[in-house]
């Protein structure tokens, strides 16, 4: 009598090591599913950096990108169920249900202000590139010179990534160019890969201002006409301090950089303090101000030095995804022509 009821005490619990199994059968499908899935996406890239510039420029909707269905959802159930991300595979190791107890830190991020030294320039290397100028034009008198001295600074590239896009401060500075020319103001990008001149002379990160300094030069020889030089960069201090919202819309904010370290330093405040004073009045909260630097361990010339109308622009951080860049550089050509055409009655 007693044999039957062990058998019958011993059928749940097989039976709940059925259900587990087959449990964990469905996950390793699932994630097999998910993993093949990315990667093939990854594999078969449909746009470049240099076509998505265009995208935008033309009206393109990034919900087109940010809410494509099938791989952000197996990616976002991952991170539901498992609390794995597949864009970042050492969550599996880290923060996943897999986890031992010596994790791992998993909080650096790839983080890049208008420091000197350009430091992590190869860490930089491998979540950004250099970008072509998609539309280039030889603009015959250009008044309005971008340049990038630490051209490979990162933007957000979550969603984007899986098609091969990294979003950085040369492509902002592509599309601010095509926003001002559109507003009649003559505008140039510099497109030297600034990352090979630098090879090419033998010179270190350390050296980028330099770099730049000689390509300002060259324009200004090659333009007479140059009279705004506007060194753009992305900060790297936590998102909360470089986005803002503005009538229901996401915006990443802007800082002024000047350096004190030269005779003509006050010209380049009274230049951006005039175009911070209409971001202000256009756009409020839009601004974080003007950050004047000097002392050790700093530039404090930023080239500033080659012209009063010389700016360095921190436009968003390492957070701020295209959309918000992409808002602010509307705004900022905006204001950009308000300043060198003066304002005109709405």
């Amino acid at each position: 009598m007693n044999a039957p009821n062990k058998m019958n005490l011993k059928t749940p619990k097989k039976r709940k090591i059925a259900k587990f199994r087959y449990f964990i059968y469905l996950i390793l499908i699932y994630l097999s599913f998910a993993f093949a899935f990315y990667t093939s996406m990854q594999n078969n890239n449909k746009i470049n950096n240099e076509e998505f510039i265009n995208f935008l420029l033309n009206g393109g909707n990034l919900d087109k990108f940010n809410d494509f269905k099938l791989a952000n959802v197996v990616n976002k159930t991952m991170q539901v169920v498992l609390n794995i991300d597949f864009t970042n595979p050492i969550s599996l190791l880290n923060n996943s249900i897999f986890a031992s107890n010596n994790t791992l830190d998993n909080t650096k991020k790839v983080n890049l202000d208008h420091n000197d030294d350009y430091s992590n320039l190869e860490e930089l290397k491998k979540v950004s590139e250099y970008i072509e100028d998609p539309n280039p034009v030889d603009e015959e008198n250009p008044i309005v010179y971008i340049y990038n001295t630490h051209q490979l600074e990162n933007y957000n590239s979550k969603n984007l990534d899986i098609y091969g896009i990294t979003p950085n401060v040369l492509m902002a500075s592509y599309i601010l160019k095509e926003k001002l020319n559109k507003l009649g103001i003559p505008t140039i990008v510099e497109d030297t890969n600034i990352s090979d001149f630098l090879n090419i002379n033998g010179w270190d990160y350390s050296s980028s201002y330099k770099a730049t300094r000689l390509l300002i030069l060259d324009k200004k020889n090659k333009y007479s006409s140059l009279k705004y030089f506007i060194d753009l960069h992305r900060d790297s201090v936590n998102k909360d301090i470089t986005t803002t919202n503005i009538d229901g819309k996401s915006y990443a904010k802007i800082l002024f950089v000047i350096g004190l370290e030269h005779e003509n330093y006050e010209e380049n405040i009274k230049t951006a303090s005039n175009i911070n004073d209409l971001i202000n009045k256009y756009y409020p909260t839009l601004s974080r101000g003007i950050y004047k630097k000097e002392g050790a361990g700093v530039d404090g010339i930023y080239n500033q030095d080659l012209s009063g109308n010389s700016i360095l622009i921190e436009l968003g951080g390492v957070d701020n995804n295209i959309e918000e860049v992409f808002n602010t550089i509307e705004a900022l050509s905006k204001v950009l022509n308000y300043y060198i055409n003066g304002e005109k009655d709405e």
